[in-house]
């Protein structure tokens, strides 16, 4: 335990790994002013429409996220998962682009339109993925909780809870790689002001610029990978193991 300790604070004081994390952190930042001054753009436009765009698929991540985890923890196993399971596969290939006239017609082309597709969209990787990470549990840990009788909370938070972390971390990292994509395509569509939906049809004439633009995406969602995935990804595999 002391050595562990130990080892990971030094990892932690590290030069390069803190230069790493300063890089990443900041390189988002210096691209989009990189590529502000080099188009002529105002900087306070393009920061406003990525914050903007950010913002929807944070939101709709929260929403997706919370529900994929009830509702996997509910049918993950019993009676009801035979039943259920195969109508969320459906439901997952199910064309999602074909409901969104329905949400512009019922919501209009308003913030929340873009964060209801976007929710449909996030919400079936992580869903799967924890339902496979409760699936998953060895036949051991099943006994033990039968044998110390665990219930409630207890149960929840030394069996649900820390088996569903993997595939919540997993399916994330799916689900925003999918929400990204869908976050342009929606906003164009429903044809929002602000965002980066409107910054690339702005400028859809201008390969330069769209070009630019699609490396500048590229890297923040490299960046938020590298810093928050990633460790997140590599903690719950140790805690699997351990």
């Amino acid at each position: 335990m002391h050595r562990t300790y130990r080892h990971r604070m030094k990892i932690y004081r590290s030069g390069l790994h803190l230069a790493v994390t300063f890089m990443l952190i900041v390189a988002p930042f210096l691209f989009l002013l990189f590529f502000a001054q080099i188009e002529r753009l105002a900087i306070s436009t393009l920061f406003h429409d990525v914050f903007v765009s950010v913002i929807r698929l944070f939101i709709a991540f929260l929403i997706a996220a919370f529900l994929a985890w009830v509702l996997a923890i509910m049918f993950y196993k019993g009676h009801r998962s035979h039943a259920v399971l195969p109508i969320f596969d459906i439901l997952n290939s199910f064309p999602s682009f074909a409901i969104l006239p329905l949400a512009i017609q019922y919501w209009g082309q308003t913030n929340l339109t873009v964060i209801f597709f976007l929710v449909l969209t996030i919400i079936w990787p992580i869903l799967f993925s924890v339902v496979s990470s409760l699936k998953l549990a060895r036949h051991d840990w099943e006994e033990a909780t039968e044998i110390y009788h665990l219930s409630g909370w207890a149960y929840f938070k030394n069996f649900i809870w820390p088996l569903s972390i993997p595939g919540l971390v997993t399916g994330s990292i799916i689900g925003l790689g999918e929400g990204w994509g869908a976050l342009v395509a929606t906003e164009i569509i429903v044809s929002l002001p602000g965002g980066l939906g409107k910054f690339f049809q702005g400028h859809a004439e201008n390969t330069r610029v769209t070009i630019f633009g699609i490396l500048a995406l590229l890297i923040i969602v490299f960046s938020v990978n590298k810093l928050i995935w990633t460790p997140l990804l590599d903690a719950s595999h140790r805690q699997m193991e351990e």
